[in-house]
């Protein structure tokens, strides 16, 4: 499929006010709105509108992710002094799905995508995955409809707290990495992570996991998501290691 054989929703007037309230609240201005509609349509909607030929935010999200990258690696590079592990742990925090979810909430995302009917009664608007998509489709969107300049002054005028957070070492951890940064450096080799079980219908599961190094396995602990089950456990041998 050509890009021009995708095209966003029709956009009924109503919808046209929606998206000029995003753009006003969040300091944003498209030329082409159909770009921002199209960065806020998932793909279940797209999938039960697929007679409109509607085009959904997954390519969109495919380029936000380097445009977003290069923003912050370069801000990175021209305030930071620091080695290249350096750069990529901070930058990892700060764009991780988390933070991207966080933001989206921030930005009222959430308010203004397009999903379809079975994604909504599963709580798609409140998923980090949908939510940190969304975002990077939408960095995406901007880049496309102002240049790359002001796209960075967007993502940067959203991140810049979070990077000084980084920095200073006030941020939300990634216990995952701190603690196979920890293994790998004192044992040579890194932590395995095992389901041990899944409990609950689809749209309201618990995840346990375990993880294992060194001949010892810690866990399991819980999470509502494999990602959080995995951070949970992490942290809490992070804990039980003595580190806060």
């Amino acid at each position: 499929m050509t890009a021009e054989d995708s095209k966003a929703p029709f956009i009924s007037e109503t919808r046209k006010g929606e998206l000029y309230l995003f753009q006003k609240l969040n300091g944003l201005h498209f030329d082409d709105i159909s770009l921002l509609e199209t960065a806020l349509t998932h793909s279940s909607y797209a999938n039960e509108n697929k007679g409109q030929n509607v085009s959904d935010n997954e390519r969109l999200e495919f380029l936000g992710d380097s445009v977003l990258g290069v923003s912050v690696s370069d801000y990175l590079y021209k305030n930071y002094l620091c080695d290249e592990g350096e750069y990529t742990r901070i930058r990892s925090f700060v764009v991780s799905e988390d933070a991207l979810a966080s933001l989206a909430k921030t930005l009222t995302v959430d308010n203004y995508i397009l999903i379809g009917k079975g994604e909504e009664c599963t709580g798609g608007r409140d998923k980090k995955a949908i939510l940190a998509d969304c975002m990077e489709a939408i960095f995406a969107a901007y880049y496309l409809d102002q240049g790359f300049e002001a796209a960075k002054d967007f993502i940067l005028s959203l991140l810049i707290p979070a990077i000084h957070s980084v920095v200073k070492n006030k941020h939300k951890k990634d216990y995952k990495t701190l603690l196979q940064e920890y293994v790998q450096k004192k044992y040579k080799t890194i932590p395995l992570y095992n389901l041990v079980k899944s409990l609950g219908p689809d749209h309201d599961q618990k995840f346990y996991f375990e993880v294992s190094f060194h001949n010892q396995t810690f866990g399991p602990m819980e999470g509502h998501s494999k990602k959080d089950a995995e951070q949970n456990v992490a942290k809490f041998v992070w804990h039980k290691l003595g580190f806060d």
